[in-house]
């Protein structure tokens, strides 16, 4: 049999990389014959700069710049193409894996090391910047990368606000126009894997922002503060809240997209077709994809429905492996999934679901070949 294994990675856990390393090592332990490709992916979020500079044989870059708190890391970004194209992701600066859970503070996050690494990128004289968004710990819609960029974002008495989601609560005028220079003669291409708005139930606040530390009381004050800064660049012609992905990671979609000028694209549509994933998908008898959790929300630009969906349009049949997999699934079955499976055995604490995560996926993908060998004889 011909076995595709193109999963994404298990946040804070495994990379792709490990995730697809562990599927082939238990398929492989029951059916040693079989050809096995691994083919890691992302859909915006962490690993988009390593699948597409495998990809491409491009090269990974380092830069110091400042973490979601303002401490200083050490984050990647990539060259394609003999430096042509660049890939930044707003995980490897700006990433919720960069703070500890118990120190996780919202209201604090910045983004700025994302507009840092994005200058770090752009000093090389790219003509195409791929952003990745997806995996950060912020919700300031994108202030820390304008502040990088030199943009002014001032209070009532002409001093720069504080960083962070929290510091809009003083917003009172902004100067674009250093920033949006900065990508001047740049094409700026967004890879986002959620269509969520800026603002409302629905909003970066709303939805991300409980899992970056967000007490409901701070949702809300950070929901305002978003709509304070939209208000703001409103004033001088700009819509950063009203499209599909302007709420995608903490706001930053609004950013890139509605203020300097990027192009929206789903990070796994990007990602799949730079990899050339639909001739592996034409090969192969039997799709395996996964990701920390498969649930109702996946169908929405993840990497398991654009997988199946690819998977469908050539009758290839697709299994989604996680952590956690949720209903109803409805959705993803008619994108093209044919079924899901956790790969957790019974009750643990996310410590030993984390620690015992590359076992379990041997342990189901094992199972997974048994039966298709047995139904094959069949």
């Amino acid at each position: 049999m011909n076995i595709l294994i193109a999963p994404d990675s298990f946040k804070e856990c495994l990379t792709a990389r490990e995730v697809a390393a562990a599927i082939a090592r238990g398929w492989r332990s029951v059916a040693p014959e079989d050809e096995i490709v691994e083919v890691p992916l992302a859909d915006g979020g962490e690993g988009t700069t390593e699948a597409l500079v495998a990809a491409k044989g491009g090269r990974l870059m380092t830069a110091e710049v400042t973490g979601p708190l303002g401490h200083p890391v050490q984050a990647a970004y990539g060259l394609l193409d003999d430096g042509d194209t660049a890939v930044v992701e707003v995980a490897e600066a700006s990433g919720l894996h960069r703070v500890p859970a118990e120190a996780r503070d919202a209201m604090a996050a910045t983004s700025f090391g994302t507009g840092e690494l994005m200058l770090a990128a752009l000093s090389h004289r790219p003509r195409t910047l791929v952003i990745g968004l997806g995996g950060s710990a912020t919700t300031d819609g994108g202030a820390g990368i304008l502040q990088a960029l030199g943009a002014q974002l001032l209070d009532s008495s002409g001093k720069p606000v504080a960083r962070g989601g929290g510091g809009l609560a003083d917003l009172a005028s902004v100067d674009l126009a250093p920033a949006v220079s900065r990508l001047a003669g740049v094409d700026l291409v967004i890879a986002c894997d959620v269509t969520n708005p800026l603002l409302g139930p629905e909003g970066a606040a709303a939805v991300f922002g409980p899992q970056k530390g967000a007490s409901l009381e701070q949702v809300a004050v950070l929901n305002a503060n978003l709509e304070r800064l939209a208000k703001a660049v409103a004033r001088q012609g700009y819509d950063m809240a009203r499209f599909p992905g302007s709420g995608a990671a903490g706001g930053i979609g609004g950013t890139v997209a509605g203020l300097l000028g990027g192009q929206l694209r789903r990070g796994i549509e990007l990602v799949m077709e730079t990899l050339a994933l639909e001739a592996h998908v034409r090969w192969a008898d039997v799709v395996i994809t996964a990701e920390g959790a498969i649930d109702s929300q996946s169908a929405a630009g993840k990497t398991p429905a654009g997988v199946a969906a690819l998977a469908k349009r050539h009758g290839v049949p697709v299994i989604g492996l996680a952590g956690r997999v949720g209903t109803p699934l409805d959705n993803l079955h008619d994108i093209g999934l044919t079924a899901a499976f956790s790969i957790t055995p019974a009750p643990l604490t996310l410590a030993e679901a984390y620690a015992d995560a590359p076992t379990n996926l041997a342990r189901v993908a094992e199972q997974l070949a048994r039966l298709a060998h047995n139904l094959r004889k069949n």
